[in-house]
């Protein structure tokens, strides 16, 4: 099974700890639409497995999108595709943009999940983010979605917070569970070098909590989302049963995925490619004929690296047959991880090696420790 992405670059506003691909000028929408359904066109053998079960746009903000556009998309897509009867088809949105009749349209064309950027339902949260919404708007988009049919929604929520605190972050998570939505990211800050946030951080206008305040908003995540019945299933990602994201399992699983539109990335089991992110120039040279993308083949050790990354990051973890099977080296991973696991910072169940919940704040200097290094 395949997946497909679809790439809106493009954002009201700049938000001060984005560094994804965006433009807030919106003069070459036209140009850069037509672009990417000639991408499409020319990449439609680049997946051998014609069936799919996700369809994802991302962006940027997709929720700009006209409907022609949209309608477009999905109708070239299901021409070259075999796309599965009860395929999850996604849509980001920023709060600010669902009215009645926008979430009609998205209902009419097909979409049937919801990804809605709230972060925070406390203004000055919004408002230190650069967000385009306020929390009165937070609040009611989720429930006017829910009103016009849509039960499949996932909400995004940002804790570590420049001034944030335990008490603000519980009635974060307080909120978004009285809302019912079935699933939601929450995700800890992280302060990109080229982002305005980085900028004001550098120049002592804000400042990052304590990283033992992060770790207790972290907690307070896990125990609020487990009693609620939420699965916390990935780092970031937590769902009631049925509900998790089939396209971002998809991509922790290995399975292969077209990326459609600049900046966006594709894999088909061997190499990896990644367009251009700049607007004008994917623009200009997909109508020219030119290489919009650059491609690296992926090699037997760089395959283990992320296989190991990205299964560690999941409630499922990696299993050691697995790995046996892939690269020859379930021996060798268990070496590696030998003094982790005596530790407590790696749990071997039965065949699988995972990560702890309590120890996924420090994912990272765990998996990293596990990479094949030398040849």
């Amino acid at each position: 099974m395949s997946t497909v992405y679809l790439h809106i670059p493009f954002c009201k506003q700049a938000c001060h700890y984005c560094d994804f691909h965006f433009s807030t000028v919106k003069k070459n929408y036209a140009p850069v639409m037509a672009a990417m359904r000639k991408e499409l066109d020319l990449q439609r053998d680049y997946l051998a497995d014609k069936n799919l079960t996700s369809i994802y746009f991302g962006g940027g903000t997709p929720s700009l999108i006209l409907e022609e556009d949209l309608l477009m998309f999905l109708d070239k897509i299901n021409q070259q595709y075999v796309v599965e009867t009860d395929a999850e088809i996604t849509l980001e949105a920023n709060p600010d943009d669902l009215t009645k009749e926008k979430l009609a349209t998205f209902k009419r064309a097909g979409i049937n999940r919801l990804s809605i950027g709230i972060q925070s339902f406390y203004d000055d949260e919004l408002q230190l983010m650069n967000r385009s919404h306020n929390a009165m708007e937070a609040e009611r988009c989720v429930k006017l979605a829910q009103d016009i049919g849509f039960d499949n929604i996932t909400i995004d929520l940002i804790f570590g917070l420049p001034g944030s605190t335990l008490q603000k972050w519980q009635h974060n998570l307080d909120k978004a569970i009285s809302l019912k939505v079935p699933h939601f990211s929450a995700y800890s800050l992280t302060v990109e070098p080229t982002t305005a946030l980085a900028k004001m951080i550098e120049k002592g206008k804000m400042s990052l909590p304590e990283e033992s305040e992060v770790l207790l908003q972290y907690r307070a995540l896990c125990q609020t989302t487990k009693k609620a019945g939420f699965t916390h299933y990935e780092l970031s990602n937590y769902g009631k049963p049925g509900f998790e994201s089939r396209h971002n399992t998809s991509y922790w699983s290995g399975a292969p995925y077209l990326g459609i539109g600049p900046s966006a990335h594709s894999f088909n089991g061997h190499s990896r490619q990644w367009n251009i992110a700049n607007n004008t120039l994917y623009t200009k040279n997909i109508d020219s004929g030119k290489a919009w993308f650059e491609r690296e083949e992926i090699s037997t050790k760089d395959a283990f690296n992320e296989f190991v990354m990205t299964g560690l990051r999941t409630s499922a973890g990696i299993i050691l047959d697995e790995v046996e099977n892939k690269f020859h080296r379930s021996e060798q991973l268990l070496q590696d991880a030998q003094a982790k696991l005596e530790c407590g910072k790696l749990e071997l169940n039965g065949d699988t090696l995972i990560i702890p919940e309590n120890e996924w704040m420090i994912s990272d200097s765990i998996i990293s420790d596990l990479f094949w290094v030398n040849e």
